[in-house]
C-alpha cells in the first residue's frame, strides 16, 4: 500500500524514503464522501428546524432561488427572510467554527503525539477566552482606542494572542529534552484552565450587566449571534488556519515516528510546529471569539477519524474538519428545538458528547502512562 512520500536530499541527491501508513476499517475516500453526505444533510435539517417552520423542500427551493437557479415559487418571503438571514448564517457560522476546532485539534494531537490534546483540555481556547474577557470587561479602561481603530477585528486578534501565548506556555512546560510528557502536558493544561476561570471569575466580579451578559456567552458557548458581516471577518480566518493545517500533513505523518527522525527526513521539525500553533491558534482565537468555549470537538472529532481510518494525517486532517463541523452543527440543532422556543446553551450538549469519551480515552490509555 502507498506510504507518505518526502524528499530528502543527500549528497546532492534526491531521495524519496517511504512511511508506511497503517490501513484503517473504512477506505479514506469512501469516509471523507459518508462526511460529505452526513454535512450536507446535517446542514439541511438544521435550516428546516426552529420555532418557524420550513420544511426540507421549502429550504431547497429558497436556497436554489438564493443562489439564481430557480424561480421564487413554492414558499413564502417570510420564511426566505427567516432562512437567509437567521438559520442559514448560523448554521455556516457552526459548520466553520466546528471545522477550525476539529482541524485544530487533529493538528494538536499530532504536533504533542498523543490522542489527548485538545485546544480546550490544554488550555489554547481557555487563553484565547481570557484574552477576548479582558477585552470585552477592560478594554475600555486600559485601551480605550484599540475597539474604535480596530473594529470586528479586536475580539478575534485578542483570542487568537491569547490562544497563541497559552499553547506556547504549554507545549515549554510539557517539553523537556525534545520529549513531550502527557502526564506534565495535561497539569500544565489543568493549571491554564484553573487560571482562566480565576480571570473570567474575577472580570464578573468588576463587570456590568452587559458585560456579565457577555462573559455569560464566553462560559456557555453558542452561535446564536450568527450574521453574515460577523463570518465575513471570522469566515475566511478559519478557513486560512484550517487551509495551512491541512498542508501540514505530511510533516505531522513524520513527526509521528519523532522529531530527530523527522529531523532526517528533512523536516524542519521548528518550523512545522512555530506555523501549527500560529495556525492552530488563529483557528480556535476566531472560533472562541464568536462562540465562545465549545468543549471537546477538537479531541473527539480527530481521534473517531483516527480509529475509522487510521492515522495517516492526509486523511486525519480533512476527516477531523468535516466530522468537527458536523458534531457542532448537530449540537446546535438540538440547542436551539429541544426546548424551543427557548435556547439552551451549546457547550452544553458537546459536553455531554465529549466527557464520556474523554473518560473512555483515559480508560484506554491509562496502562501506557508512567507518571
Amino acid at each position: 500500500m502507498a506510504g507518505e512520500e518526502l524528499t530528502v536530499r543527500v549528497d546532492g541527491r534526491a531521495l524519496r524514503p517511504r512511511i508506511p501508513r497503517v490501513s484503517g476499517r473504512i477506505p479514506p475516500a469512501a469516509a471523507h464522501g459518508g462526511l460529505a453526505a452526513a454535512l450536507v444533510l446535517a446542514a439541511l435539517v438544521a435550516v428546516s428546524s426552529g420555532a418557524f417552520q420550513i420544511r426540507p423542500g421549502e429550504a431547497i427551493l429558497i436556497l436554489a432561488h438564493g443562489l439564481g437557479f430557480g424561480p421564487a415559487e413554492g414558499f413564502a418571503g417570510q420564511q426566505e427572510a427567516v432562512l437567509l438571514s437567521i438559520r442559514l448564517p448560523r448554521v455556516v457560522l457552526a459548520i466553520v467554527v466546528g471545522a477550525g476546532l476539529g482541524a485544530s485539534g487533529a493538528a494538536m494531537q499530532a504536533l504533542f503525539r498523543n490522542p489527548l490534546a485538545d485546544p480546550t483540555l490544554i488550555g489554547v481556547a481557555g487563553g484565547a477566552a481570557l484574552a477576548a474577557a479582558t477585552v470585552i470587561v477592560m478594554g475600555v479602561v486600559w485601551l480605550p482606542g484599540l475597539a474604535r481603530s480596530l473594529g470586528p477585528a479586536t475580539l478575534p486578534l485578542a483570542a487568537f494572542v491569547g490562544g497563541l501565548a497559552a499553547a506556547t506556555l504549554v507545549y515549554r512546560i510539557a517539553t523537556h529534552s525534545g520529549r513531550t510528557s502527557i502526564a506534565v502536558l495535561l497539569l500544565a493544561g489543568i493549571a491554564v484552565n484553573a487560571l482562566v476561570e480565576a480571570g473570567i471569575g474575577g472580570f464578573t466580579y468588576v463587570a456590568n450587566d452587559e458585560q456579565l451578559r457577555n462573559l455569560a456567552f464566553w462560559r456557555l458557548g453558542s452561535v446564536g449571534g450568527a450574521s453574515w458581516a460577523i463570518l465575513s471577518f471570522v469566515g475566511p480566518a478559519i478557513v486560512l488556519a484550517t487551509l495551512v493545517l491541512w498542508r501540514l500533513a505530511a510533516p505531522f505523518n513524520a513527526l509521528a515516528l519523532g522529531e530527530a527522525e523527522a529531523g532526517h527526513l528533512g523536516i524542519s521539525v521548528q518550523r512545522v510546529k512555530v506555523v501549527a500553533l500560529i495556525a492552530a491558534s488563529l483557528a480556535v482565537g476566531a472560533a472562541v471569539a464568536v462562540s465562545g468555549l465549545i468543549f471537546f470537538i477538537g479531541l473527539v472529532a480527530p481521534h473517531i477519524v483516527r480509529l475509522a481510518c487510521g492515522p495517516d494525517h492526509r486523511v486525519v486532517l480533512p476527516g477531523a474538519t468535516a466530522l468537527g463541523a458536523i458534531l457542532v452543527l448537530v449540537a446546535d440543532t438540538v440547542a436551539r428545538t429541544v426546548a424551543a422556543p427557548a435556547e439552551l446553551p451549546l457547550g452544553v450538549f458537546t459536553a455531554l458528547i465529549g466527557v464520556p469519551f474523554f473518560v473512555a480515552l483515559l480508560l484506554r490509555e491509562r496502562r501506557a502512562w508512567s507518571l
